[in-house]
């Protein structure tokens, strides 16, 4: 199990990505990915890490966001279970704390965690997520 959340089956994927697609095109997610990118930019050091929000060096893309708003997520973070194994995360909460639909916050995870194989640098993850939240932003700058 991801701490996204995402599984392997697929009943109702494509009403869930419709879910995705919605939430991510609406205002609040519209609003969400321009703060993100704003949050993205103002990193001292351009890295992301993966599995966490904060805990450690480096936060993953949410918890960038967190830290640009100055939004406690200390009670969200998944437990751990081992190195490449994580307790989900409670996506209402993740979603009502960020005030995203929980499929857009499972989204920006699963995007952060999983979307690209392991041998990915902290820093190419920055530059992916970034890219990945240009190209969502409509009218993107």
């Amino acid at each position: 199990m991801s701490r996204s959340g995402y599984t392997d089956d697929p009943e109702n994927l494509e009403l869930y990505r419709a879910s995705v697609r919605r939430a991510m095109a609406g205002k609040r997610g519209q609003k969400t990915l321009r703060d993100l990118l704003d949050a993205l930019d103002a990193m001292p050091i351009k890295e992301l890490g993966s599995g966490t929000f904060q805990r450690g060096t480096c936060p993953c893309t949410l918890g960038a966001l967190a830290l640009h708003r100055g939004v406690d997520v200390s009670d969200l973070e998944p437990a751990e279970y081992g190195p490449d194994e994580y307790a989900e995360v409670d996506n209402r909460a993740a979603g009502a704390r960020f005030d995203i639909a929980p499929s857009m916050a499972a989204e920006i995870m699963f995007m952060n965690d999983e979307a690209e194989w392991e041998a990915e640098l902290p820093e190419e993850r920055w530059a992916r997520m970034r890219a990945w939240a240009v190209n969502n932003i409509r009218d993107a700058p």
